[in-house]
């Protein structure tokens, strides 16, 4: 089996959707579309639970974490930016957000986790369903991973609509499972395992949209 840091960094690429390696000089491209979305991503922030040991203090700091964590096959943090020209430098792509897989569990497991959040001006373009499905075939196709979950806020509806379009499974509702906007919050678990979508789940996404 591959294992996530085998391959890191890695850059992913389809239909004008990209995802590629965070990095430490991505800082004010990244302040500037957090700052810009404080309003509409706050309510959905993982934030810090009274007692909890603190993260890192620096834009730099959360970086090297994430890449130290990628490097030893725990994660994949991907910034998500568009190439409306198809073909240019995806460091010089504009980002319109962010997706990580995190918790990435081998052994008897095989599993990880997705997040991701969107600028509000690129949101229903059909972006972060693209990238959510390149994302986990990568996971089912090349790290051999067997079962890939999306935790969303009941209230997060646009979040669901992802879940929703690309076919993850509804398995229910866990009480206080992260600590969200200052509470702990309730959250819908949505998964998807390997053997559901034999042929890919990027194909099986696209051969369902609308012409």
């Amino acid at each position: 089996m591959n294992r996530a840091g085998d391959h890191w960094p890695i850059t992913l690429q389809h239909a004008g959707v990209v995802l590629r390696p965070i990095r430490v000089r991505d800082r004010g491209t990244w302040d500037a579309i957090r700052e810009a979305n404080r309003q509409w991503l706050s309510p959905w922030d993982a934030t810090m639970p009274p007692g909890g040991a603190p993260g890192p203090r620096t834009y730099a700091g959360f970086v090297r974490m994430l890449t130290r964590q990628a490097r030893q096959g725990q994660s994949l943090p991907w910034l998500v930016a568009v190439d409306r020209e198809r073909g240019a430098a995806a460091g010089t792509l504009p980002v319109v957000g962010q997706l990580t897989v995190s918790g990435i569990t081998y052994g008897s497991a095989q599993c990880a986790q997705v997040g991701y959040w969107i600028d509000q001006r690129w949101a229903g373009r059909g972006i972060i369903p693209t990238a959510v499905a390149m994302a986990t075939d990568y996971c089912f196709a090349v790290l051999g991973l067997h079962r890939m979950e999306v935790a969303i806020r009941p209230e997060n509806e646009k979040s669901l609509r992802v879940v929703r379009k690309l076919g993850f499974r509804h398995e229910g509702l866990r009480p206080r499972y992260l600590h969200i906007d200052g509470e702990w919050r309730d959250h819908e678990i949505f998964a998807l395992h390997s053997e559901e979508v034999p042929g890919g789940l990027l194909a099986r996404y696209e051969h369902g949209r609308p012409r």
